[in-house]
């Protein structure tokens, strides 16, 4: 294609970016560009191919550009080149793709909703309410806002996720990282399952935005080696935090195994959290019980100075027991095995 089509086609791309960032998509964006445009071998005289990156910023959200890679078929026309068909071409899927969206704003958050979902103007209350929860505990030097995506359908989670939809049945809500933006910034979009979120109740639904919450503030001091059971214990501990109800209560499923004799030797392994494995619920709920013991037994600022000591720790390629045994003793005064002896007789106080 020649220079002057491809010119042609890059102003037919800014014309396309200059509509999204005013709202075409229902998005408030505050930045949309088409980027590293790249055209296809030519074809027709009519009809070309292309790639490009399509980076777009939501306004008061997004420190970075979201990346989204895209592919694009052109048709020359007598007005000139248009975009007759534009799709992802890897990476998940702006929500724009599948389908209108709504945006509802809040004091703390944007919620952006499929069209043929749930009312987002519910989420956006249980939101509001769930970032002071994490700021209480987590203090305030994080962005202190929401970024929540409302699909209509649990096979819209799933592509928004680029996953199995069977793998994610069950699971009401996750928080992401967004595409291309740097790990350290604070464009994490929570993704709300519509189906496994609306057969939740009221406290069920606030316990778990509240859990998503602090993987958004926690993000900076969460790395690779921060065990699961300490970033997703700290996550529950936070969210059922001054509700009221006894361990038993949130955690019934480990309560009936232990009921029966069925008892955990040691704190759950990082794969015991995979989507869809045996006894995930039993991780989630074992793992709350440990932050509770080290909230109970050292305040919450010991269990906040706890998870940000694990992510300024790099155990390097030390094992993973030697390194949490150094970490316990350094932040708690005791090491693996005295704190895994704590936390199993908590569990086995469920039967009481």
């Amino acid at each position: 294609m020649s220079a002057d089509r491809r010119s042609e086609v890059a102003a037919v791309l800014a014309g396309r970016a200059r509509a999204l960032a005013a709202g075409v998509a229902g998005v408030p964006l505050v930045e949309a560009a088409y980027r590293n445009l790249v055209l296809g071998p030519a074809g027709a005289p009519d009809r070309a191919v292309a790639t490009a990156e399509l980076v777009v910023r939501v306004a008061g959200y997004d420190a970075y550009p979201v990346v989204h890679q895209r592919r694009l078929a052109l048709l020359r026309t007598g007005a000139g080149w248009q975009v007759e068909r534009e799709e992802g071409a890897g990476g998940p899927p702006p929500l724009w793709d599948l389908g209108p969206v709504a945006a509802a704003d809040g004091g703390h958050c944007l919620v952006l909703g499929l069209a043929g979902g749930p009312d987002p103007a519910e989420l956006v209350e249980v939101a509001d309410r769930a970032v002071p929860a994490v700021s209480e505990v987590w203090g305030k030097d994080w962005p202190g806002r929401l970024l929540l995506h409302l699909p209509a359908t649990e096979e819209q989670f799933a592509r928004l996720l680029e996953a199995d939809p069977d793998g994610w049945t069950g699971m009401a809500a996750v928080t992401t990282a967004a595409s291309g933006a740097p790990w350290h910034t604070p464009a994490d979009r929570v993704l709300v399952n519509p189906e496994a979120y609306g057969g939740l109740s009221g406290f069920g639904r606030q316990v778990v935005v509240t859990h998503e919450a602090v993987h958004v503030a926690t993000r900076a001091d969460t790395r690779a080696w921060t065990p699961l059971w300490l970033s997703e214990g700290v996550a529950d501990w936070t969210g059922y935090r001054g509700s009221g109800r006894t361990p038993k209560q949130i955690a019934p499923e480990l309560a009936r195994d232990v009921a029966v004799g069925r008892l955990p030797a040691e704190l759950p392994a990082d794969e015991d959290f995979t989507a869809g494995a045996v006894g995930i619920a039993q991780a989630y709920e074992q793992s709350w019980l440990a932050c509770e013991v080290i909230a109970r037994r050292f305040g919450p600022e010991g269990l906040v100075a706890l998870y940000r000591a694990a992510g300024a720790s790099d155990p390097g390629g030390e094992d993973r027991e030697p390194w949490l045994d150094r970490l316990l003793r350094s932040e708690l005064g005791l090491g693996l095995a005295e704190f895994t002896a704590l936390w199993l007789a908590e569990v086995r106080r469920l039967t009481s």
